[in-house]
């Protein structure tokens, strides 16, 4: 099963996974409580999840899509906090978009249901950085660090869940409010349009043009001049302040402000 709120990402990604012959996606959704309903009704046997969705957003519906099958993060999310919050929550594996191929990718799925997680290059760096945190101050890591399901049944990739079975009904999951929504910068007052903060979202993953035209399946030229725009509402001249801005971690009165 597919799970991302980005219907380009996910009809490219049914139709490379579709092309296997071991490989049938068999549901689609665009948001984590969708997805819960998807993983219920057609017990795949691996999810592909994205990180940031509306309404629910993948690190909440993980701890129940867990329950059902293995679930892989595949998303442009590189943060350090939310890789490790995604495999405390027992994610079998964190794929970063940019970072794999497709017959990589084919290789995460297959490997997945064998209890064997994958990491990109992004999630490797931020779990050896919580290893090596873990070791210079004497604490213990959190239980349940990559933990994945395979055939049902829980197994000990880097370590099983210790969070308890959800309690929250299906119907509840489609009321929780997303934490990541929660910590989120205001982004209102920006004013971008959907494909501009999209565009936006891929440059502060560290994307250039040609990555973004690619992922989009438009031309360099367009980017360019979405770019341009994003700038303008931003109030920005580099890709960086624009990212700092666009995440909220600019210093000053003007963070925060379209």
């Amino acid at each position: 099963m597919v799970a991302d709120d980005n219907p380009v990402v996910r009809a490219g990604l049914t139709a490379l996974l579709s092309g296997r012959e071991d490989i049938t996606v068999v549901a689609e959704a665009a948001d984590g409580s969708a997805a819960y309903e998807a993983a219920r009704a057609h017990r795949p046997d691996v999810v592909l999840l994205d990180v940031r969705m509306p309404g629910v957003d993948g690190i909440s519906a993980l701890p129940y899509l867990v329950g059902i099958a293995p679930v892989v993060m595949l998303t442009y999310s590189r943060e350090s906090e939310i890789v490790q919050e995604a495999l405390r929550r027992g994610a079998g594996g964190y794929l970063v978009h940019g970072e794999f191929t497709a017959d990589q990718l084919v290789a995460a799925v297959r490997d997945i249901t064998e209890g064997r997680a994958h990491f990109t290059s992004t999630a490797a760096d931020a779990l050896l950085t919580q290893l090596r945190q873990a070791q210079g101050t004497g604490q213990q890591l959190p239980d349940g660090l990559g933990g994945a399901y395979t055939n049902g049944r829980p197994q000990t990739g880097i370590g099983r869940s210790s969070l308890p079975p959800p309690t929250t009904s299906a119907e509840n999951l489609s009321q929780l409010q997303s934490p990541m929504a929660q910590s989120s910068p205001d982004r209102a007052g920006f004013r971008l349009s959907a494909r501009e903060a999209e565009i936006m979202d891929l440059i502060a993953s560290g994307m250039n043009n040609q990555q973004i035209a690619a992922t989009c399946f438009i031309s360099e030229k367009t980017v360019k001049n979405h770019i341009n725009r994003i700038f303008a509402k931003l109030h920005s001249t580099s890709r960086s302040e624009a990212a700092a801005k666009w995440l909220g971690t600019a210093p000053g009165p003007g963070r925060g402000v379209g």
